[in-house]
């Protein structure tokens, strides 16, 4: 198992290395000058001049990849060409609220995925197994911006049970506002027992959450389901109904243990998605996360945040994929090798 990790943690290493270089070269290629970008477009020419100088963009690339590979490996992945201040404390100051989305999105997709996957095998072909397929390319098919939208249209404009935008309302910034603890506003309020901000802070996080649950939650259902079923099939499931055991216990228990290799690939993979499919929900619903940090980067061409944040990002995705792949080790040792 030693082996196995160290192994997969080299693997990754290299992969983390290859887009760090593909990443630094393709910002390099965009048609844009970073120094114009900093110093504005009425900036004189003997500005712009010294600020490549500042930015070492008159160096030679490889000089500029070492030197940027050296910075990143320190933790400095440059200052914002828009704020002109460092990228990295303002990625860390708006990934508390994404990776709460993230993990309420996540949480819904793979309880309600797998419940329904099972539920789907368990009457297959039947009237319930159709609905939750239908539920299900639905989920994957539509996009979350549009479904954002149509979520607002009804649970805001049609029905007014849920807030539209933001992560709290605003005037709880002056009634009850959340005390600092963590930088994960929902846990703060729990931590703090700010219960008017919790409520407040759930209710805000419902539409943006599931819209962003919808594709991996089908993805999880469908995979689940299909593994339920070929698992049913297998010797040890016949072996367990001519012992007598229950219906609940054989499938909730013995075959989804056993079935749950497949959606452990997807969950793994989804998590990945969400990482940036997050940045239309956010953009959807307001919601200050690095998403929107990141969308307003794209539409300034601020290469420095587009780099620090395709980074990052591509880190999340492996030690995502790193975990699953352990966790998929442990299930079924066949997979190590």
């Amino acid at each position: 198992m030693t082996r196995f990790i160290a192994k997969r943690i080299l693997t990754s290493g290299a992969v983390m290395l290859t887009i760090t270089i593909v990443t630094f070269v393709l910002a390099r290629v965009v048609p844009s000058n970073p120094a114009v970008v900093f110093a504005g477009p009425k900036a004189t020419q003997e500005t712009l001049d010294r600020i490549q100088q500042d930015l070492g963009l008159d160096r030679p690339i490889l000089l500029q990849l070492l030197s940027y590979v050296g910075n990143v490996v320190r933790g400095d992945f440059g200052d914002s060409l828009a704020s002109k201040q460092p990228v990295l404390p303002d990625v860390i100051g708006r990934l508390p609220a994404t990776l709460e989305l993230i993990a309420v999105a996540m949480v819904l997709a793979t309880v309600l995925g797998v419940a329904l996957g099972v539920l789907a095998s368990r009457r297959s072909g039947g009237l319930l197994d159709g609905a939750i397929r239908f539920l299900s390319i639905g989920g994957i098919s539509m996009p979350a911006f549009w479904l954002g939208l149509l979520l607002q249209v009804i649970f805001v404009g049609q029905l007014g049970v849920l807030p539209a935008t933001g992560q709290f309302s605003t005037e709880l910034t002056y009634s009850d506002p959340v005390q600092t603890i963590t930088h994960f506003a929902m846990v703060d309020s729990l931590l703090t027992g700010n219960w008017v901000a919790l409520r407040d802070g759930a209710a805000h996080l419902v539409l943006p959450a599931v819209t962003l649950a919808a594709y991996p939650l089908g993805l999880i259902a469908r995979m689940t389901r299909a593994s339920m079923l070929e698992a049913l099939e297998q010797d040890f499931t016949l072996t367990a109904r001519a012992y007598g055991l229950s219906r609940a216990n054989i499938l909730w228990r013995l075959t989804l243990k056993n079935a749950l290799s497949a959606p452990l690939t997807v969950i793994g993979l989804s998590i990945a998605y969400m990482l940036t499919g997050t940045f239309f929900v956010e953009v959807v619903f307001n919601w200050p996360g690095i998403g929107q940090y990141a969308t307003q980067a794209m539409l300034a061409v601020d290469y420095p945040v587009i780099m620090a944040i395709t980074l990052l990002g591509a880190a999340g995705y492996l030690i995502t994929n790193l975990v699953v792949d352990i966790l998929q080790a442990r299930i079924d040792p066949r997979t190590r090798s």
